[in-house]
């Protein structure tokens, strides 16, 4: 049996990745394309280290090879691991962090200018032939808006929070924090949410999902928003109630909504805001981490977490 396996490479690797130092490590080295639930265990058998994305190992997987020792996942999340069951039973979990900070930012800064510029509008307009049927040299049939001036509103400052805001600033926008939900007394520089829901001309979510940010931005929020307001989520789909959202844009409470996400991924049942007509709206499919420098990022901090176990210094440790 293999020492080192890899679960779901495919989730990472579309074949554009140099996974050489990574399968360097161990002297015997299995990577597997996909893993079907009903098989993880019987997949890692043996093996001492595995790595993964978004396979599950619970408890009964644990139960089922006693001899893993690490667990690295290549992603920030492991809500697909039951690290209390890891601890319980000796076993280390390491993840990678960071590793998309510029490529996220980069995504949330063009679903602004995206949605500002009505760019995708304007696409379709000329793929429909508008613009060959136009009186004018030009067609302007929707609203275009300057971020430069404009507000910009950040929920969650950590690294790509602070990154977006950098950029967002070098287009000459007005960037303020806000507090999560809940926060009575805001620290220095910082508003309320509420106070920064409602001054905002872009709101920009970089926030973890948990109990107290579970679709924070629901009916009520969406109603304070100003009705010229754009929504930028490329955190968690769950920070947003998706109903509520596609109401506020068929009502026109707000002006528009990028996302890269949604509550339930990929959306196989369907979504609210999958439903066709619904304007200025933006939905891309949980792909602004995934540019090839920040997934090969991924690859060389597994190198790192891998090794620093290995000479028994663990890094970027869960358990």
């Amino acid at each position: 049996m293999s020492e080192t396996v890899f679960l779901d490479r495919e989730t990472l690797d579309g074949g554009d990745l140099d996974l050489s130092t990574l399968a360097a490590i161990s002297k015997d080295w299995r990577s597997v394309g996909r893993t079907a639930p009903g098989e993880v265990a019987l997949t890692i058998g043996e093996a001492r280290i595995v790595i993964t994305n978004k396979c599950v190992i619970d408890a009964g997987v644990l139960d089922a090879c006693p001899r893993l020792e690490l667990i690295n996942v290549v992603a920030t999340g492991v809500n697909n691991i039951d690290v209390d069951a890891a601890r319980a039973r000796g076993v280390t979990v390491t993840h990678c962090r960071g590793y998309g900070t510029e490529a996220v930012s980069q995504h949330a800064i063009a679903l602004m200018l995206a949605l500002s510029t009505r760019l995708i509008d304007y696409h379709q307009a000329v793929q429909r032939g508008r613009w060959e049927q136009s009186p004018d040299f030009c067609l302007l049939d929707y609203p275009i808006r300057e971020l430069a001036g404009q507000t910009l509103v950040v929920v969650g400052y950590g690294d790509l929070g602070a990154a977006v805001a950098h950029k967002a600033e070098a287009l000459g926008m007005n960037v303020q924090l806000a507090e999560r939900p809940g926060v009575e007394t805001p620290r220095a520089g910082r508003l309320t949410f509420e106070a920064g829901v409602e001054c905002a001309d872009v709101l920009t979510l970089h926030c973890p999902l948990t109990d107290s940010t579970h679709q924070m931005i629901d009916a009520g929020i969406l109603k304070r928003m100003k009705s010229t307001a754009l929504l930028i989520n490329t955190a968690r789909g769950g920070l947003i109630d998706e109903a509520a959202l596609a109401r506020a844009l068929r009502t026109g409470e707000i002006a528009g909504a990028g996302l890269d996400g949604l509550s339930v991924e990929p959306p196989v049942n369907g979504n609210p805001l999958l439903a066709p007509g619904l304007p200025n709206l933006i939905v891309t499919p949980h792909s602004a981490w995934g540019s090839r420098r920040a997934r090969q990022r991924i690859v060389e901090q597994s190198v790192e977490n891998l090794h620093a176990w290995i000479e028994g210094a663990p890094i970027r440790c869960v358990t």
